[in-house]
């Protein structure tokens, strides 16, 4: 099973797979309420043979009535009539709720609400990785003038800094020690995409 988890913030949506820091999408809108329902339906969509994965949100309540309303399909039953619609196997959602005081996070709660719970559903690798994107595409940062006037380059950007994130980038969190030194080098260093097994080198901008 994939733990994934998403981030949602001022119509921002992130699914990273938490274990490997993999960004596997990123959707841009105007508001979140409105980015709900269709990015739901398009997440089951795009899942092999459209299964259910578990969710891990915030404490909008849109998310508990999208993913209830579009992770389910129908029953079959020996009887006539239309079959009764039943949540998909595999599909959850797990909310982590954070109080701030002053600005500050006091207390976070952690809500199984339905289905398949999330094995870890802290959201902090991914707000850390939404920061990071504010502050590495010129566009996400406030009272900037490197607007993204259309939809055209919010996906533009993204999908380059999502590159750069996945095969450019080692993380940290990725790397392995080494079983003997190599040129003075202790650890061997991993970007997502090469945690994933989608590649065996580091790439660069130069042989992309």
């Amino acid at each position: 099973m994939i733990r994934a988890g998403c981030e949602k913030r001022d119509g921002n949506l992130l699914r990273i797979i938490l274990p490997t820091r993999f960004v596997v999408a990123c959707w841009f809108d105007a508001s979140e309420d409105e980015m709900a329902a269709e990015r739901v339906w398009q997440t089951r969509q795009r899942t092999c043979g459209q299964r259910g994965v578990p969710w891990a949100s915030d404490g909008r309540k849109v998310y508990c009535r999208e993913v209830a309303r579009t992770d389910r399909g129908p029953q079959q039953e020996r009887k006539r009539g239309r079959p009764r619609l039943v949540s998909t196997p595999g599909v959850g959602l797990t909310r982590v709720v954070q109080r701030r005081r002053k600005g500050r996070v006091v207390k976070v709660t952690i809500r199984h609400v339905t289905g398949v719970a999330v094995e870890f559903p802290a959201i902090v690798p991914i707000e850390r990785l939404n920061g990071v994107w504010g502050d590495r595409l010129n566009c996400l940062t406030r009272k900037t003038h490197a607007f993204a006037k259309s939809s055209q380059t919010w996906d533009a950007a993204g999908t380059v800094y999502r590159f750069e994130h996945n095969g450019i980038r080692s993380h940290p969190a990725l790397r392995e020690l080494l079983l003997e030194s190599s040129h003075g080098k202790r650890y061997w260093q991993r970007t997502p995409a090469m945690a994933m097994s989608l590649s065996d080198h580091q790439w660069s901008w130069e042989n992309f």
